[in-house]
């Protein structure tokens, strides 16, 4: 990986300093597109980038929506690439883009809010506390829209229903049963995520092990550091075509099953985001942007998940 992202990512891997630091500046919410000139007389530029400027709720100009975002004219997302076929990194003759279906949809939502797109990669277990301190507009991650988590953030529509699995190697697959088998052994799960809350309620007698990333975990039960992991799904099957000494051993039981868009409570962007999550899923859309994902996701020569530094080459733990 020798050469550096596109121009739109590369002030993106500003988020690792963010995500490594724990805390964030406080925002400075702008409205996210210039307004459009007014039709009265006189009215001139300066005076339409202030009023860009000192516009803190959604308004109408000259017929166009405008929103409030952090960034003017910008629509920013955290996600964690870490999470294929959801979002990776996939090199491009050399080059590494950012895949995935969250990132087409956001990609979509953006265009059809008129805004460019601007990515920020992160630790997973960063991005609802960037998203809660106002320095990204959506969390795009494969989140679920647990009730604990909806008592602090709005979610949009659920865009994608998978599933949770319980991994292990393949190997072990008549040495582990069932649950109790795991008791004092470590079992892994991510940072911040559902799996975490599924692995102290299924395996609470195993040491449980948080990881930053997905990839880590996959690491850590293919050297034998962990003796199983609760993984998303769909995420669960595409390790799996990469690392068939792996398996899934059953489904793991969960009430609130789908993936959701995250926004800060009270945001005046879930309307639209609504608008255009429903529109993908009933024109086809969707499942266009999981099969592109997914095929992507399988050239395991060209995929590479977790975070790069600014130069494109693989983030230092």
């Amino acid at each position: 990986m020798k050469k550096s992202l596109t121009a739109l990512m590369t002030a993106a891997f500003m988020a690792a300093s963010l995500a490594a630091c724990g805390s964030s500046k406080a925002p400075e919410t702008t409205a996210a597109a210039t307004t459009a000139a007014t039709e009265a007389a006189g009215t001139e530029a300066a005076g339409t980038e202030a009023a860009a400027a000192d516009t803190t709720a959604a308004t109408e100009a000259a017929g166009e929506e405008t929103y409030t975002t952090v960034s003017a004219g910008k629509l920013t997302i955290g996600t964690s690439p870490d999470f294929a076929p959801y979002e990776f990194y996939h090199m491009n003759n050399g080059t590494p883009e950012l895949s995935g279906f969250d990132i087409d949809l956001a990609q979509k939502i953006a265009d059809e809010m008129g805004l460019e797109l601007q990515v920020v990669p992160m630790d997973f277990d960063g991005i609802l506390m960037e998203l809660q301190n106002g320095n990204i507009d959506l969390g795009i991650s494969g989140f679920s829209p647990s009730p604990e988590r909806a008592q602090t953030f709005d979610f949009s529509d659920v865009y994608y229903s998978g599933g949770q699995a319980f991994v292990i190697r393949k190997a072990d697959a008549d040495k582990y049963k069932d649950y109790a088998a795991f008791d004092k052994l470590p079992v892994g799960a991510q940072t911040g995520s559902i799996q975490m809350g599924l692995a102290e309620t299924n395996t609470p007698n195993a040491n449980i092990i948080g990881l930053a990333k997905v990839t880590d975990i996959i690491s850590e039960l293919v050297t034998g550091k962990l003796e199983g992991a609760f993984i998303e799904k769909a995420v669960a099957e595409q390790y799996i075509k990469n690392y068939p000494e792996l398996e899934i051993a059953w489904d793991v039981e969960y009430d609130t099953e789908g993936s959701a868009i995250a926004l800060k409570k009270g945001s005046d962007l879930l309307p639209k985001v609504n608008e255009v999550v429903n529109q993908v899923l009933s024109d086809g859309s969707m499942d266009e942007y999981i099969t592109k994902a997914q095929e992507l996701a399988s050239d395991t020569d060209n995929v590479y998940e977790g975070q790069l530094d600014a130069n494109g080459q693989a983030a230092a733990n």
